[in-house]
């Protein structure tokens, strides 16, 4: 390793320090959750009272019987595989869902759909940073963490974001034991010392927090582009554990993209295959919410998005298509009694869908993540305008 590339990874070193020092336990926090590939919201939030939705999904729909309802008299209830993991949180006021929500992008693209949520610009430009960059400047960008292998578009941008990975060899080091000893002896007696020092322990404890196992599903190319190297669900609770002890200790914003939700073939409905994903993902979330604890878990919100829908008719491979509106997920500690469902919707019928095969999009997301980051971060007009160009930010009394 050459003196120079020692020299930037020493300076990067003493950087980190300050980018993530000890957060406050009343800061309020916020992780987004993409899931990639465009999940099928209308059998997760299910319309158990719309007899169109039992017949256009003969082999995949939910029965009412087996849907865990949302309060006493509630047109939704959720599917039965998060009956021990988000179902409880919900009961507790600790949940909110947010039907027909999406951007207004129509490509139907997983690729265009994905860069265009994560720039979170209208389609003009300048396309220059995605909206989370964005948002860690308004709030001083001392506390953000991507939890990828790469960075992702959402995060890129002037604003110094690290990012850490949670495949297998996040618990190794990059550097060396001889480069780090290096490192150690050139800033001997020198005024970042303490720093870089302060730096290696941080990436120590990074390694082994993140330092994960996740077995990999094998999926078609389709699936896995549509991915774009994102973690599957396999393994996320403890995954998600290691994302809740950073965050709770140190990190503010956070981020993390989970893949395997194109369901074109063999979906399944009750049981099978995106029944399992949303059991796992369950799972996650709600260890998320234990290992965070009460008090950091009453100033935390984690957003689950998806790039887009999929069609409200089954397909004729048991499956659903790239659609447009869906449904997004809202938990945390300090919610808003809502009765678990929020936004504006629409009648769950033919004359309600998007071009006679989707849900229409009535909630747009730069719109509601600017309604609850007012109310979360406090943050102003002016703020919010810099964060979402724009956009006009509505608040549906999220928190």
């Amino acid at each position: 390793m050459q003196r120079r590339s020692l020299l930037g990874l020493g300076l990067g070193l003493a950087t980190s320090t300050r980018l993530f020092a000890a957060a406050s336990a009343d800061r309020p926090r916020f992780l987004l959750v993409f899931l990639r590939g465009g999940y099928d919201a209308a059998n997760l939030l299910v319309p158990v009272s719309s007899d169109f939705y039992y017949e256009q999904r003969k082999t995949i729909a939910i029965a009412r019987e087996t849907a865990l309802p949302l309060g006493e008299r509630s047109d939704w209830a959720l599917h039965p595989a998060l009956r021990e993991s988000v179902w409880p949180l919900a009961q507790q006021g600790q949940v909110t869902f947010i039907p027909f929500a999406g951007t207004d992008d129509l490509t139907r693209s997983h690729f265009e759909t994905q860069d265009s949520i994560e720039l979170g610009q209208p389609p003009s430009g300048p396309h220059d940073s995605g909206f989370m960059n964005r948002l860690a400047a308004e709030l001083g960008a001392a506390q953000a963490l991507s939890f990828t292998e790469q960075l992702p578009m959402c995060f890129v941008g002037p604003e110094r974001v690290g990012n850490a990975t949670l495949r297998d060899g996040a618990g190794k080091s990059g550097i060396d034991a001889k480069s780090r000893a290096l490192l150690s002896r050139m800033y001997q007696g020198q005024a970042l010392a303490p720093q870089v020092e302060a730096g290696f322990a941080l990436r120590d404890e990074l390694a082994r927090e993140l330092a994960p196992d996740p077995a990999m599903d094998r999926m078609d190319r389709e699936m896995k582009a549509a991915n774009r190297n994102a973690i599957s669900t396999k393994g996320f609770e403890g995954e998600a554990r290691r994302i809740a002890r950073l965050m709770r200790s140190r990190v503010q914003l956070g981020f993390v993209d989970v893949g395997g939700w194109d369901t074109h073939v063999n979906q399944g409905g009750a049981s099978g295959a995106l029944a399992s994903r949303f059991q796992e993902l369950g799972q996650g979330l709600a260890a998320f919410a234990d290992e965070l604890g009460p008090e950091a878990w009453q100033q935390t919100t984690v957003m689950v998005i998806s790039e887009f829908g999929r069609t409200f008719r089954e397909n004729g491979s048991r499956g659903t298509d790239h659609g447009h509106g869906s449904v997004y997920w809202l938990l945390g500690g300090g919610l808003a009694a809502n009765g678990g469902v929020a936004g504006e919707q629409a009648e769950v019928s033919a004359r309600g869908l998007f071009q006679n095969r989707d849900y229409p999009v009535l909630n747009e997301y730069r719109a509601v993540l600017g309604g609850l980051w007012r109310r979360q971060f406090g943050l102003s007009d002016a703020a919010l305008a810099r964060v979402f160009p724009g956009a006009k930010p509505r608040d549906l009394q999220l928190i």
